[in-house]
């Protein structure tokens, strides 16, 4: 909702091949590590790795354990970062207005797995063999159902289908909701668990994906000269929303501040970029001018970089043009893959990380000549740095473009 006041972050939880949790994903994407390889679940394809959850992450936490069996593994995801979301907001489910919380979960592909897993058993077995927890589980509202359920909630809760800018439509039409009074305190985030043999086949036929098996922890290299797509991965990112005056009244310290959101559609390509990134500019300046900022006030870029050709190349001319004193940048990608859906949510939750420790993360695999213009890369570790203001951008396939400004102060 362009020209809605700032509203305080005051939760986050983050589950990530980085880590199950906050503070292992913040440190393995502060080293740099890559998190890509071999995947088991994709044996025989033409491209068999991804960035994939570590073993033990625990999903569906938070839930009843009569439901969980019920769920998809994007749903239990969901759950999970909205659990650990609330308990570090601080917030008790038990006293707090239920009708007055909301949840807004971005999903790109959802459920795929379930219907390619029912659809074999159609096409094998017949009509009895398909299970009645088909459409449950692969619907791309059930993250935001199950969260509701699992957590009792009884105001709004919709679903962004953006494609890869999913979790930032969360984020962005959660803050709307904030302004409107509808509500007092929103789970805005997304979940994507598409890691599946049928998902990266169509990816690899559309000449998206990375086919660097011979340098697997390399494979995803935003912004390289030597990149050749993305690494696709899976996780969650819920972030706790409130108003600003909220916050203060319960005693509750942000660790940052939405201050602005910016949304356009290029209308020029089903998948790719408009090669000038004009889409994504519009977006851009709106986030500023939403937030009350001038370009020069920005410190610092979480870039979309996928590590596609076209995308990074659309992305930097952007950033170069619009952002031209020089502000870090920084593409978690690397590291973590691209978790299509949930990848706004994610990003955004390591903006407010680094404006909240003043740190800028490396881009991994970063570690010679960038393919197109200068921008101000941090590669090899991670580099302390005043953040004030800084913006998390995120791009998908039908020309979706959404940014986010985040600051490290409330407005004024």
């Amino acid at each position: 909702m362009i020209g809605a006041p700032a509203v305080a972050v005051t939760g986050l939880g983050l589950i990530t091949p980085a880590g199950d949790g906050v503070a292992s994903t913040w440190e393995q994407v502060c080293r740099g590590q890559p998190t890509s390889a071999v995947d088991p679940r994709l044996s025989g394809l033409p491209v068999d790795f991804s960035c994939s959850l570590q073993e033990g992450t625990l999903l569906g936490r938070g839930a009843p354990a009569r439901s969980t069996w019920r769920m998809s593994p994007v749903a239990k995801a969901a759950v999970s970062a909205s659990y650990d979301a609330v308990l570090d907001a601080g917030l008790e489910t038990a006293s707090w207005d239920a009708t007055r919380v909301a949840v807004v979960v971005g999903c790109g592909v959802g459920g795929l797995a379930q219907w390619r897993t029912q659809a074999l058993r159609l096409a094998d077995k017949g009509a009895a063999s398909v299970s009645p927890l088909t459409m449950p589980m692969a619907l791309p509202n059930m993250p935001a159902g199950e969260v509701a359920l699992s957590l009792g909630i009884h105001g709004p809760s919709l679903a962004t289908a953006t494609a890869c800018a999913s979790g930032a439509s969360a984020l962005m039409i959660a803050r709307g909701l904030l302004a409107s009074g509808q509500c007092d305190i929103v789970l805005a985030g997304g979940s994507e668990m598409a890691v599946d043999p049928l998902t990266v086949a169509a990816f690899h036929r559309m000449g998206a994906l990375s086919t660097r098996g011979h340098d697997i922890s390399g494979a995803s290299r935003p912004f390289s000269p030597e990149r050749d797509g993305f690494v696709i991965s899976e996780g969650a990112a819920i972030l706790v929303l409130e108003r600003v005056q909220d916050a203060a009244a319960r005693g509750r310290r942000p660790r940052a501040y939405l201050a602005g959101c910016g949304a356009s559609t290029d209308a020029y390509h089903p998948t790719s970029p408009h090669p000038q990134g004009t889409g994504s500019e519009i977006a851009l300046r709106q986030a500023l001018g939403d937030a009350g900022l001038a370009p020069a006030d920005i410190d610092h870029v979480n870039a979309h970089a996928t590590s596609t050709r076209l995308g990074d190349a659309a992305e930097a001319a952007v950033v170069g043009r619009s952002l031209a004193h020089g502000p870090t940048v920084t593409a978690p990608k690397g590291v973590l893959g691209h978790t299509l859906g949930a990848a706004g949510a994610i990003e955004a939750a390591l903006t407010v990380l680094t404006i909240e420790h003043q740190l800028v993360p490396p881009t991994a695999n970063l570690d010679g000549a960038v393919a197109e213009g200068t921008l101000n890369h941090i590669t090899d570790t991670a580099r302390p740095q005043r953040v004030a203001a800084a913006i998390s951008n995120s791009f998908g396939f039908g020309g979706h473009n959404v940014v986010l400004a985040f600051t490290a102060d409330p407005p004024d």
